[in-house]
C-alpha cells in the first residue's frame, strides 16, 4: 500500500505526535509499504529518508504549549506536489484543524483520507474557530481516529461525527530490554525517580513536584530526582529551594536510547502533569521499561493506568491527586518505603503496556486503512462504523 502521512508539528523539536508519526511510518516501512511523511522542518533538520521537509514552521502557542506550525502558500503549492508525486492508496492527517500543513492537505486531498485526533481539550478556541473554515473538507475524510476517550470527545464536541479510538504506540521491547545505566539506578539510602518533559512548561507539573519535593527529602535526603528533557535549568531551579535544586540533576535532553535506560535504571517515574494530556505515552514507555509509575490523577493518565487509584496493587500505576505537592510526596515516600509495591506495580505496568505494543496499535490502524480504501463509496460516516471498526471499539475501550 502507498501510504501518505502529514505531521503538522515541525520535526526540528520532539513531540508526541511526531514521534507517533515517526514510529507508525517505520513500522509500515518494516512490513513492506511504501510510505512518505510530509512534516514542517528548518533546512538544516537531518530527516530521515521518508520524511519530506514542507518548509520551516513558525512557534504558536496551542493546546498550552508551544507547537512549530507552517502554513501559506508557499506551503500549500509544496503540499500540491507531494501529494501529487505520491499517488497515495491513502492519506493519513494527524491533527487536520490544526493551521499547518496538515490542513493544506485536507483541503488539497481526493481520495481515501483517514485523521487521526490528539488533542483533549473540550473548549479549545483554536477548534471552534476553524471548525467553520474547514466543515466542508471534514466532510472528506472516511475514518476517523482519536487517541484517547478524551480526544474523542473533543472530536465530538468541536468536529461532530464519532472517532475510533486507538491509542499512540510504543515499541515495548526496546524499552523491556534496556541496559540499566549504573549512574542512574538507586540505592536504598539514594533512590532515584525520574521526570521527563519540557521543565519549563507549567502544565507538565515541575512546580508541583519542587513543592513536593521538601517533604520527601525529610525522610530520604539522598533522593536524586533525574530530570531530562529540553530547557534551561536555570528557568525553574531560581524557583526551588537550595536542597530541592541540590537533588535534581538535569539530563537535558536524551536520545531515545537512553531515555530506555534511564526509565529501566529508576525506582519510580513521576508524571506530575496538570491537565492538557490526551493521552500520556511516556507512562506506556516508563511501563515498559518496568518502572513503577507515580502520576497525577488526570483522566488520561488515569485510563492509561487502568483505573489505578492511590497506588494499590494490582493497578498499573499509582496516582495523586493533580497539583497536590502533598498527596504527591505522601504516595511518593509509600513507594520509596515499599520496595514490594514498586515491584507489583512495574509487574502490573509492564503486562498494561503490552495492549500499546506496537504491533498491536499498527494492526489496528491498518484496519481502518483497509475500510477507507475498499470501496471509498461504500465507507458509513464514522457515527455508523462498520463491524471493524466496532471490534477494535471493543477492543480498545479498555485501553484508552
Amino acid at each position: 500500500m502507498r501510504i501518505g502521512i502529514v505531521c503538522p508539528y515541525s520535526f526540528d523539536i520532539p513531540g508526541g505526535v511526531q514521534f507517533h508519526v515517526r514510529d507508525l511510518a517505520e513500522v509500515f516501512l518494516g512490513q513492506g509499504h511504501d510510505v512518505s511523511v510530509l512534516a514542517p522542518a528548518d533546512e538544516d533538520t537531518v530527516l530521515p529518508d521518508y520524511v519530506v521537509s514542507a518548509g520551516r514552521a513558525v512557534p504558536v502557542r496551542y493546546n498550552g504549549s508551544v507547537a512549530r506550525l507552517n502554513m501559506g502558500p508557499v506551503s500549500a503549492a509544496k503540499v500540491s506536489r507531494w501529494l501529487e508525486r505520491g499517488s497515495f492508496d491513502v492519506l493519513h492527517l494527524h491533527e487536520p484543524i490544526t493551521p499547518s500543513v496538515s490542513m493544506l492537505a485536507m483541503w488539497a486531498a481526493e481520495g481515501p483520507i483517514v485523521a487521526t485526533f490528539h488533542t483533549a481539550n473540550l473548549r479549545s478556541r483554536i477548534m471552534q474557530a476553524a471548525y467553520p473554515i474547514v466543515r466542508s473538507s471534514l466532510e472528506k475524510i472516511t475514518g476517523r481516529i482519536a487517541v484517547s476517550e478524551d480526544a474523542r470527545r473533543t472530536v465530538v464536541t468541536h468536529v461532530g461525527g464519532d472517532a475510533v479510538v486507538i491509542p499512540n504506540g510504543v515499541f515495548v521491547d526496546r524499552f523491556d530490554g534496556a541496559e540499566p545505566h549504573p549512574d542512574w539506578v538507586g540505592t536504598a539510602e539514594r533512590p532515584t525517580v525520574a521526570f521527563l518533559g519540557r521543565m519549563a512548561e507549567s502544565r507538565k507539573g515541575m512546580p508541583v513536584l519542587a513543592a513536593a519535593l521538601p517533604e520527601v527529602l525529610a525522610e530520604f535526603p539522598g533522593l536524586r530526582v533525574l530530570v531530562a528533557g529540553p530547557g534551561d535549568p536555570d528557568d525553574v531551579v531560581d524557583d526551588m529551594t537550595p536542597q530541592v535544586a541540590a537533588a535534581c540533576e538535569f539530563l537535558g535532553l536524551v536520545s531515545d536510547v537512553d531515555k530506555a535506560r534511564l526509565l529501566r535504571s529508576v525506582d519510580v517515574y513521576l508524571a506530575p502533569n496538570t491537565g492538557g494530556e490526551s493521552f500520556g505515552i511516556i507512562l506506556i514507555e516508563a511501563m515498559s521499561a518496568r518502572a513503577a509509575v507515580l502520576a497525577s490523577d488526570i483522566p488520561a493518565f488515569v485510563r492509561v493506568l487502568d483505573g489505578g487509584e492511590g497506588g494499590e496493587r494490582g493497578t498499573a500505576g499509582a496516582t495523586f491527586r493533580n497539583e497536590d505537592p502533598h498527596d504527591l510526596a505522601e504516595q511518593l515516600l509509600r513507594l520509596l518505603r515499599d520496595p514490594g509495591a514498586r515491584r507489583g506495580l512495574a509487574a502490573a505496568g509492564r503486562k498494561r503496556a503490552a495492549h500499546f505494543d506496537w504491533s498491536v496499535v499498527s494492526a489496528d490502524i491498518m484496519a481502518v486503512y483497509e475500510t477507507v480504501t475498499d470501496g471509498a463509496s461504500r465507507v458509513r460516516p464514522a457515527s455508523d462504523m462498520t463491524p471493524r471498526w466496532a471490534k477494535i471499539l471493543r477492543v480498545r475501550g479498555g485501553a484508552s
